[in-house]
């Protein structure tokens, strides 16, 4: 969010977190499809024409229902898009050794979203994958600054790249894994490229409404951002802080 208001600063954005019941990393296919096709529900209902899952999590276990499924019965004139696509559709061109690596929750790494979209976009690659359930809570807690966050970045560094020595490009495909990018650098061998969809996604989504103007068209372009969340507003705002880089005031929002 911050990076592509940073990129796209003209629209108006609803943010809406399902705080209540996150994290989804671990949760069954059935229980994140549920859960983000209500807060889909709810952000159409609130006037948005697009959607995007930032989440890796509901990006790989709900997308696809939701646009094959879903969204020609609900809104056939709206759109959901997530954030595993345009990482996989950029991976090929920072790899070297053509050996890459994915950090990412449970539900993440266990759907072969990685592999199966890479393998469209650049089939010669080798992937390897590392669950780290320990990373989301770390930075939920806000503990990304303590030694026990390093002492569970080096293991799974250690995993991953016992698996494919020759990795020398890592996909952080979760959105909370950037607040722990300076311990993930201290245990990471040097040559390796860290690739965080901050960096990718607001250009991918600019790319989009450029070449979507029936989508582009529709939203409404006045500067504002609105936040949202299903859990506490008070611990919302304390977090999301952090990951925003200023104060944010949140609504809750009962789902």
């Amino acid at each position: 969010m911050k990076e592509i208001v940073k990129k796209l600063p003209q629209y108006d954005y609803i943010y809406l977190g399902d705080n209540a019941r996150a994290p989804y990393g671990s949760r069954s296919f059935e229980t994140v499809y549920e859960y983000t096709l209500e807060c889909v529900k709810q952000l159409f209902d609130m006037g948005c024409p697009l959607v995007l899952l930032a989440c890796n999590t509901a990006s790989a276990k709900a997308l696809r229902s939701i646009q094959q499924k879903d969204l020609p019965l609900l809104a056939p004139e709206k759109r959901v898009l997530g954030v595993i696509r345009p990482t996989t559709e950029v991976v090929g061109k920072h790899s070297k050794t053509g050996h890459v690596g994915i950090f990412g929750t449970l539900g993440t790494v266990v759907s072969e979203s990685y592999p199966i979209e890479i393998a469209k976009f650049y089939p010669e690659l080798k992937v390897q994958q590392e669950a780290c359930p320990m990373w989301v809570p770390i930075v939920e807690n806000n503990e990304f600054e303590s030694e026990g966050a390093d002492y569970y970045i080096r293991k799974n560094i250690e995993n991953l790249l016992s698996k494919d020595p020759q990795i020398d490009t890592i996909i952080l495909g979760c959105t909370h894994y950037p607040l722990l990018i300076r311990k993930i650098k201290k245990y990471l061998p040097a040559g390796i490229t860290l690739l965080s969809q901050g960096d990718i996604v607001p250009e991918s989504l600019g790319d989009y409404l450029e070449r979507h103007s029936e989508i582009e068209q529709k939203i409404t372009k006045g500067n504002s951002i609105d936040f949202y969340t299903t859990d506490s507003a008070e611990n919302f705002d304390r977090s999301a802080s952090v990951f925003f880089g200023k104060d944010v005031k949140s609504k809750h929002l009962a789902l």
